[in-house]
């Protein structure tokens, strides 16, 4: 066992690479949610009302996003790709093609601000849910462009495989995003008290912040000289339609998949106020492991795309394998601390303005719905983890197809006829879900095993 261990630890591909690419992004996405765990602290503190509303908008905020993200982060494959294949001057357009879909899409999300308060006026939350709903949505649609454009530049280091500065920025907008969150939502300092207003703010600062840092790395002489990041600025319309090609099938199944959890949230949110809080409470501490593995999404990604840029296709096979091992140990780690520790974790979420007892009523529930949580979270792994290795081989037509299939007929059907036909509570709800996530475990691991990932042409 330690001699099999070693040997991957070794060799090319292997745990070693995982983590020298993996580790920073694992932090990077580990300091966002750090950012969004302590979001939601705040809001929670602050009042019930606040994070009924803020898991929601920020569903619906990043069903759209996610999908320009996932069209934009694609680019991350191609440079791999290109880097793989020695191709560095191919690089910095494949930069500003991103950067330039990028500019389209801020047009579009900015735009939806404009049916915000009709959208959350059907879904059918309660009227002070609602006026929240629209305000944290509004905001955050509005600054859209800056993690847009900030995650295109980024993701220069990320196909690479040079992830620590994509960590650094990370760590920085983090540190600086915290305190600046508790203070407008609170009205500390000379800040006012803006509640989940000052939330969306605080957020829509961190990403401008990230903007600026990752412009400053990435366009300097030394870079433009090996991967023309600035010389190479012109729209190079073949190339854009290429990462299209390869990019939108990836952003829609981030439209999908955020979709349909989108759908259960809003479904959840008709049961009443105390099973929405419950669900929303449970969701923000699942992020703590869910996000991570996210980095090692994109590490299976890159280092598949790396070893397809050089055609070959057995350090592809290992890269994946090597990146599911290191994200079944984490989900692991945090499947048990989800099961040991449930009472310490939601406890970090009472709201200000509710009594313990009514606080209790609501910890009872995250503690059934955290194990629920534990259970799907290693097949959430190997989801993630075999769809960010066919993406990176560039087999995203059937990962866009499996999650729509998956999204549609799996968990947005069968929970709209559970409990608008069946009447379906709380814990049949949570149900569907666990089946959904093993569904997709599945479907990803069959088209890998299959292999007809291996003979994809994407340069």
């Amino acid at each position: 066992m330690l001699s099999r261990f070693k040997k991957r630890w070794k060799e090319p591909f292997g745990y070693r690479d995982v983590l020298n690419i993996g580790l920073p992004l694992v932090v990077s996405l580990g300091s966002t949610t750090a950012m969004e765990f302590t979001d939601r602290i705040f809001l929670s503190n602050y009042s019930l009302i606040s994070i009924a509303a803020a898991l929601p908008a920020a569903m619906v905020h990043l069903v759209f996003l996610l999908f320009a993200l996932g069209i934009s982060a694609y680019s991350s494959v191609f440079i791999a790709q290109y880097y793989g294949a020695c191709k560095c001057d191919k690089i910095g357009s494949v930069v500003w093609q991103a950067i330039y879909f990028c500019c389209f899409a801020w047009i579009f999300l900015a735009a939806l601000v404009l049916v915000a308060e009709p959208f959350f006026a059907f879904v059918g939350h309660a009227p002070e849910v609602q006026r929240e709903e629209v305000t944290y949505f509004s905001i955050l649609t509005m600054g859209s462009g800056f993690a847009l454009i900030a995650n295109a530049i980024g993701c220069f280091y990320t196909g690479l495989g040079k992830t620590r500065p994509n960590m650094v920025v990370n760590i920085i907008a983090v540190v600086i995003n915290i305190p600046l969150d508790y203070m407008l939502i609170n009205g500390v300092w000379i800040f006012p008290e803006m509640g989940i207003a000052g939330a969306a703010l605080a957020t829509v600062s961190s990403w401008a912040m990230q903007l600026v840092m990752y412009s400053l790395l990435v366009f300097k002489r030394e870079n433009d000289v090996i991967y023309n990041v600035i010389s190479a600025w012109r729209f190079n319309k073949t190339l854009f339609l290429r990462m299209m090609r390869y990019g939108v099938p990836s952003g829609a199944n981030n439209f999908f998949d955020v979709f349909a959890f989108t759908v259960f949230i809003m479904v959840v949110g008709q049961l009443g106020e105390t099973e929405l809080a419950a669900s929303n409470i449970v969701l923000s501490i699942n992020s703590l492991a869910f996000l991570p593995v996210i980095g090692l999404h994109i590490t299976a990604s890159i280092l598949v795309g790396q070893a397809m840029g050089k055609k070959n296709v057995d350090q592809a096979t290992v890269a994946a394998h090597s990146v599911l091992h290191v994200a079944l140990l984490w989900m692991g780690t945090f499947g048990a601390i989800f099961l040991l520790f449930p009472y310490e974790l939601t406890a970090l979420f009472k709201p200000a303005d509710i009594s313990f007892v009514e606080f209790a009523q609501i910890q009872s529930m995250c503690q059934v719905l955290l194990a629920y949580v534990a259970f799907f979270c290693m097949q959430d792994a190997v989801a993630l983890i075999f769809f960010g290795s066919l993406k990176g081989a560039g087999d995203t037509m059937y990962v866009m197809w499996a999650i729509a299939f998956c999204a549609i007929f799996c968990l947005g059907v069968p929970i709209m006829i559970g409990r608008f036909v069946f009447d379906a509570g709380l814990h049949a709800l949570w149900a569907m879900l666990l089946v959904y996530v093993c569904i997709l475990a599945l479907a990803a691991y069959s088209r890998f095993r299959t292999g007809k990932w291996k003979t994809i042409e994407l340069m």
